[in-house]
């Protein structure tokens, strides 16, 4: 796997979960633009700025290395973190040992986006119990495991925002919708 590869996906694993969380479920079409079995899709400069400033923990305008262990802790991608140097040796383009604004768009734009399968991942993160949907429940517990404060009613009106079928729960193509929407405004 190319070392920009590697970097994209680290940061898509926690890019979606952070999106989806800052977006709070809210941002989706109800009609379907794109089927996106193989399409790409990338997030406006808003949308990155976001995802850097969740990284950015201190607010210092700059990624460090234990802030990006931080996140890949949080999401449980434990065993990514041995990769982090590595990253940044590749993200850090003027060598100061971090990751600013500039250097985290610069390796986003450089990966691509988005692709349809990283969406169905992030999707099965939810998914916690694996049946193909997302409940308010689990997404109560994903959050909390980003360190978000948020309650059982939070999440049931993230789900509701979501949920065209009305079922009580997103499922893929809910999903695949909203995360879409969001990405392409």
């Amino acid at each position: 796997m190319s070392s920009f590869r590697q970097l994209d996906l680290q940061y898509s694993l926690s890019k979606r979960k952070i999106l989806r969380k800052t977006s709070r479920f809210l941002s989706f079409s109800q009609s379907r633009q794109n089927s996106g079995l193989s399409g790409v899709y990338q997030p406006n400069m808003e949308e990155l700025r976001k995802v850097f400033d969740r990284f950015d923990a201190n607010r210092d305008g700059k990624i460090s290395q234990q802030e990006y262990k931080a996140i890949l802790r949080a999401l449980g991608k434990e065993a990514a973190i041995e990769e982090v140097p590595h990253i940044f040796r590749i993200a850090d383009l003027d060598g100061d040992g971090f990751i600013d604004f500039r250097e985290f768009v610069e390796a986003h734009m450089h990966g691509g986006g988005i692709r349809v399968r990283e969406i169905q991942s992030a999707f099965s993160t939810f998914d916690l119990n694996g049946d193909g949907k997302i409940t308010a429940e689990e997404v109560l517990k994903v959050l909390r495991s980003l360190g978000e404060r948020c309650n059982l009613e939070d999440c049931r009106r993230m789900v509701r925002a979501v949920d065209r079928d009305g079922d009580g729960a997103v499922n893929l193509d809910e999903f695949m919708d909203m995360m879409t929407q969001t990405l392409k405004s």
